[in-house]
């Protein structure tokens, strides 16, 4: 046992500063929580939500809390101590489920004024109040640990409103009054972006007051409730910040750089926080009744419900991982740029990993690439960047294999180079490991034709970059035993990466979907269209990028090996690939990775021209095909569900998070104005808008 994992059960058997032990003569009238009093007469409130992994405040949470306010009112001890005795962390924020069901904006302010009641009740105790926080305070868990006079992090804890995920901002009182304990920009920027703020941060910040392991929790807490516990305070250029016209020169420049990155339109959660804080910043009581008012406009708006859809989504992927297997050990075998990014990143997540290749000069690019990953990862943690690196073993001659439990070929889409991989690696394997390829689009009942144990063989698609896209698409086949499978999805979780099942068909989910939207952008290019006219479209219906620029991304080389593929598989009428952009990747002009494809690319980035607003006619074109393919996913059950189809194309291509889905906007909009307007888009460009006949069997309902 590590000794972290000492520390954790000792928590667990409340062997740590979680206050005493209640007395067995007076039983807990909480369900959530535990009050119990130490020897120097301070208060303990230690929150447990009853059934939940993790700490979340609904209203039964916040009820409970009001009624330890009017014991303590009665009692009066030398001060309070708010905790968490979950593993996890301290509260992982508001219960949004809870909202779901308001429909209407009075409503949702009803509800969240009662919680800025008890929050606010709990600021004003004149005693200490002291929030002490290991793991995480997110969201309403942070609002919680601000109304508390003192918050001391236990080392490793970590802070951040994420709510901007969700179309939203802070609403139990988190904008006023983060502006008012740190630097407003600072905690302006915190907000907007949604980052995580790491204990080191913080205390710079003046967000916690102190840093201490866990031994030394109850020694800080001493000295809060003795006064001898100093932070730091709101200082005056910090006031100055936020004067009115400073105020309104930040929030210009704010509104720029928000709308640079989330248009208005799509996403209006930053823009109702800069203008909270552009209104009443420096007004304490008036910030925190604006903020109600704001709050529950954007929880009842278009964008936030689809957000909040996708956030479920993920809770429903990272279920579907199911219980992580036992694994020790990984070999990755191919050190290219999907290859030795998947072994960095299990490096990352704690497995020890090998990584091979038949050339020493590609691991080696792998190993700085992951060293330069776990500088930015890691927080300037040393410790953990050496750990990491240590985990992560170049493995020219393949030794790692014999050792693996799961091994993961990497190598580039060529069915015949995997299978002799396959004849090589498959009698070094010890019994029960598992082979898992990375196939971007070769079925895999045809890569396990010449397997000796095919039912250990399963499909592990990664996205590039595997340390940003949260996909992995778990692939089966028709001889695939059903406890790998099982297995496969449970490593998805284990790397904390989000599963998505398909049956192996050409292209699987992600790729099969978003080949007709690059397709359709490459034939618009060839039609004479600017490529920065292109992407305008699909980035102003949503995309995080255009079409063009994600071919760079990809690299044309791969865009036009699965286009290839997928036409000649599943007979596509989309024209053959122009001359032009073969010549391209035989010329090595293959995108990002070599500094030039369709755009030319400095400092990583795509210099563009400036073009002016495209017709939203072409965003049809792009996007039509894209929803026309996830249609036929499902109609020949490649996805077993509509939320498979939408939690895939969000997470793995980025598909406009706002819409929540392909297959939910297509829903929205209305599956019989879609068909029609493929129709007529067939008969102006051809066959390959024809609508796939699983249009018709579409409920006309709002999915999901």
């Amino acid at each position: 046992m590590s000794k972290m994992d000492k520390v954790w059960a000792a928590l667990e058997d409340r062997d740590l500063e979680l206050g005493p032990e209640p007395a067995v003569a007076a039983p807990n009238p909480y369900q959530h929580w535990r009050l119990t009093r130490d020897r120097h007469d301070v208060a303990w409130a230690v929150l447990d939500r009853h059934g939940s992994s993790a700490n979340t405040l609904n209203t039964a949470v916040l009820v409970e809390l009001d009624a330890i306010l009017d014991r303590l009112a009665e009692s009066q001890p030398k001060g309070l101590v708010i905790r968490s005795a979950k593993r996890s962390g301290f509260v992982a924020g508001a219960d949004i489920s809870e909202f779901v069901e308001l429909k209407t904006a009075e409503g949702v302010a009803r509800q969240i004024g009662r919680a800025h009641e008890v929050i606010d009740r709990l600021e004003r105790l004149t005693i200490p109040t002291i929030a002490v926080i290991h793991g995480y305070a997110l969201g309403g868990g942070l609002e919680l640990a601000l109304a508390c006079h003192t918050r001391i992090a236990v080392t490793g804890a970590s802070f951040g409103f994420p709510e901007v995920q969700l179309g939203l901002h802070p609403g139990l009182g988190g904008v006023a009054r983060m502006t008012r304990l740190i630097d407003p920009i600072e905690a302006m920027s915190a907000m907007l972006t949604g980052r995580t703020i790491h204990d080191r941060k913080a205390k710079a910040l003046g967000l916690v007051d102190a840093i201490v392991p866990e031994r030394h929790v109850l020694a800080a807490v001493e000295a809060a409730v003795s006064g001898k516990l100093h932070g730091a305070r709101s200082s005056v250029s910090n006031r100055l910040k936020e004067s009115a016209p400073a105020r309104n020169l930040a929030a210009r420049q704010m509104r720029a750089q928000a709308e640079a990155k989330a248009p208005h339109a799509h996403y209006p959660a930053p823009f109702a926080l800069i203008d909270l804080w552009e209104k009443h910043g420096g007004d304490f009581e008036a910030m925190k009744r604006a903020e109600i008012g704001s709050f529950a406009e954007l929880l009842v708006s278009e964008t936030s419900r689809n957000l909040v859809r996708v956030f479920f989504l993920r809770e429903k992927m990272k279920k579907a991982a199911g219980k992580p297997p036992t694994i020790a050990h990984v070999h990755v075998i191919g050190a290219g740029a999907m290859g030795g990014d998947i072994a960095a990143w299990c490096a990352w997540k704690g497995l020890t990993v090998t990584l091979g290749d038949v050339d020493p000069k590609p691991i080696g690019g792998a190993i700085r690439r992951a060293a330069a990953l776990y500088e930015k990862i890691g927080h300037k943690d040393g410790i953990k960047v050496r750990d990491a690196l240590d985990r992560l073993i170049p493995d020219v001659n393949g030794e790692g294999i014999a050792r693996a439990d799961l091994v993961i070929e990497a190598a580039p889409e060529k069915a015949e180079l995997k299978a002799k991989i396959y004849a090589a690696v498959e009698p070094r394997m010890k019994p029960g490991a598992v082979l898992a390829t990375n196939t971007s689009s070769i079925p895999l009942q045809k890569l396990a034709e010449t397997l000796q144990r095919p039912e250990r063989f399963v499909g592990l698609h990664f996205f590039n970059p595997v340390s940003k896209m949260q996909l992995v698409e778990v692939v089966r086949h028709d001889r695939l035993d059903a406890e790998v499978e099982a297995f496969a999805r449970g490593f998805t979780g284990l790397i904390d990466r989000l599963p998505a099942p398909a049956k192996s068909a050409p292209g699987f989910i992600v790729n099969r979907a978003l080949t007709p939207y690059l397709a359709e952008a490459l034939i618009l290019m060839d039609e004479g269209v600017a490529p920065e006219v292109i992407d305008k479209a699909a980035e102003m219906f949503g995309m995080p990028v255009g079409p063009i620029e994600l071919a760079d991304q990809v690299g044309l080389d791969v865009a036009l090996a699965v286009a290839d593929s997928l036409k000649r598989d599943l007979g596509w009428a989309i024209p053959d690939a122009p001359d032009w952009l073969r010549k391209k990747v035989a010329d090595g002009h293959l995108g990002r990775k070599t500094g030039q494809g369709l755009y030319v690319w400095r400092d990583g980035e795509a210099v563009k021209a400036k073009t002016g607003g495209p017709s939203p006619y072409l965003a049809d074109r792009l996007v039509l095909p894209m929803l026309n393919a996830c249609v036929a996913i499902l109609r020949e059950g490649v996805a077993a569900d509509e939320d498979t189809v939408d939690g895939a194309m969000i997470f793995g291509s980025g598909f406009a998070p706002f819409r929540g889905g392909p297959m939910h906007y297509a829903h929205a909009r209305g599956p019989a104005e879609i068909r029609a307007r493929l129709v007529a888009l067939a008969e102006a460009h051809g066959e390959r808008f024809a609508p796939d006949a699983g249009w018709a069997a579409l409920d006309e309902t709002v999915g999901g």
